[in-house]
């Protein structure tokens, strides 16, 4: 961000539909991180945060797991080492 430049709080913004869904555009200077947030209504306004980043944990808990056999792998003794 510039120095001595304000920075934008609010403004006003075009809706619009997308099949059965309401589409709101967010100025790039309102953009939020990443591809996906979180959206909730409180009284008459909605709240659009970003999520959080997803853990290491979650990510690999979601990858498919693997099927395919390995070969085995003949377990050699270490070679000597002179340090």
């Amino acid at each position: 961000m510039a120095m001595g430049k304000p920075m934008v709080t609010e403004r006003r913004v075009k809706l619009s539909r997308q099949g059965r869904s309401q589409v709101v555009r967010v100025p790039r200077e309102l953009e939020l991180p990443g591809e996906d947030a979180i959206i909730r209504k409180e009284g008459r306004r909605l709240i659009i945060e970003p999520t959080r980043p997803r853990s290491l944990l979650a990510v690999l808990a979601a990858l498919p797991t693997i099927d395919e056999r390995f070969p085995s792998i003949e377990d050699l003794p270490p070679e000597p080492a002179d340090f």
